[in-house]
């Protein structure tokens, strides 16, 4: 059995991940952490969780504790996440993993001075609409993979709304406005798809000025086997423009998805197929289970800290100006 502690009980940890540690087998969430004493004791009452604190050093101190998950803005990912594995707990990590490239070498390196383990929430890996894209592709379902494109366009989250209010939109404490919140689960995806890319380039702009944070990147990779990708995110556009698609185009079809929505459309030469998958409600409970298994010693690492890694520093060179 796994006992958790959730260090920054906020709106990620409500519905995404919270009540998923209580809903894993061999996982029990114990204790909660937040600034705000008032928000941590009201989450604890309503999830039925026996421990809160206010304090880091309060939560960490419980002897009980077999893992922590860090679910703190970026900003303090690594300070938050080296103090929990010298205390002597496993890390479950929110992405993104930290600020920058080096933030997450330092985080790795105190992961094997420590005889801890470190998983870092790259959670839409475990979910079953992106497996069955890596089982069709594994398959060889549309042929060798020629090229990748992938858009991502979103309104702004309000016109209303300013980054001292909205810490993702805020670069000091996002790391880098919603590109740096949404890129890094799709990124993540595309390497365990094709691999670690062998080039990428990019440019950003901060074309509504909304914030100091760019809210346009567009990118081009190479990935082992010559595959070609194409990646545009924009985070100013018109609601009625708003669009989330990835199609990879292979010799024999292709397969066309979104991020945020169950449908997975495979195309062939031979017919056309369309899948539509259920994501449970609590939507990082099998990257949970998974997680869970592996500090139990009974898999491997469902999402290292070496491969969290590589997203930050493709996200970084990719978004320079």
């Amino acid at each position: 059995m796994i006992k958790w502690g959730i260090l920054g009980c906020g709106d990620v940890a409500e519905v995404k991940s919270g009540p998923a540690f209580n809903k894993a087998q061999n996982s029990e969430l114990i204790a909660v952490m937040r600034r705000n004493a008032y928000k941590a004791k009201d989450f604890a009452a309503r999830h039925k969780v026996p421990f809160w604190y206010n304090t880091i050093d309060g939560l960490l101190k419980n002897s009980d504790l077999d893992a922590i998950y860090v679910a703190s803005p970026p900003v303090y990912h690594e300070e938050h996440a080296i103090a929990a594995l010298q205390h002597g707990k496993h890390v479950y990590l929110e992405k993104p993993m930290a600020m920058d490239t080096e933030a997450c070498k330092r985080i790795v390196n105190a992961a094997q001075a420590s005889d801890k383990k470190l998983s870092i929430a790259h959670y839409r890996r475990a979910l079953p609409s992106f497996v069955h894209v890596a089982e069709m592709l594994e398959a060889n379902v549309i042929g060798d993979v020629r090229s990748v494109s992938l858009t991502l366009l979103k309104q702004p989250p309000s016109y209303d709304i300013d980054e001292n209010s909205f810490w993702r939109i805020n670069p000091d404490i996002s790391g880098g406005g919603l590109f740096h919140d949404l890129a890094p689960h799709q990124l993540d995806l595309m390497i365990q798809y094709f691999g670690a890319p062998e080039h990428y380039v990019g440019i950003s702009s901060n074309q509504a000025q909304l914030s100091r944070a760019d809210d346009t990147v567009s990118a081009l990779m190479r990935f082992p086997g010559g595959i070609h990708f194409q990646g545009n995110w924009c985070f100013s556009v018109n609601p009625f423009d708003e669009t989330d698609h990835c199609k990879i185009i292979g010799t024999k079809g292709h397969i066309v998805f979104s991020f945020f929505d169950t449908k997975v459309t495979v195309v062939t030469e031979q017919k056309d197929m369309e899948y539509t998958f259920e994501h449970p409600e609590n939507v990082q409970l099998p990257m949970i289970q998974r997680v869970t298994d592996y500090f139990m010693g009974k898999r491997d690492n469902p999402c290292s800290g070496v491969e969290a890694t590589r997203v930050i520093q493709i996200m970084s060179e990719v978004s320079r100006k």
